[in-house]
């Protein structure tokens, strides 16, 4: 993921807390994805207007953490739920 591109969640696809079993999962149409504490701090910045290097910059300075490492391992993330279809890169 270029840190110019902006992620976003495409229609459908939501995420929700399951109070039930206390925690955070990723929706999509006859699909779920529980997310631990990382997945769910990155996709809480998908906000379909923010950059991916702006959500890492944000990240590291939250997180008080490199933003390589962080730009690094959320691309992983985001990459692989991009294959998946729970994520687009917005036009």
């Amino acid at each position: 993921m270029q840190p110019a591109e902006i992620p976003v969640l495409p229609r459908g696809v939501r995420l929700h807390h399951d109070r039930v079993r206390d925690t955070w999962v990723l929706l999509a149409p006859e699909r779920a994805i529980t997310l631990d504490m990382v997945g769910h701090a990155v996709l809480a910045e998908v906000d379909g207007i923010r950059s991916f290097g702006e959500i890492t910059a944000s990240l590291a300075a939250r997180y008080d953490a490199p933003a390589s490492q962080i730009a690094e391992d959320s691309a992983g993330f985001l990459n692989a739920l991009r294959a998946r279809r729970f994520l687009e890169i917005a036009p």
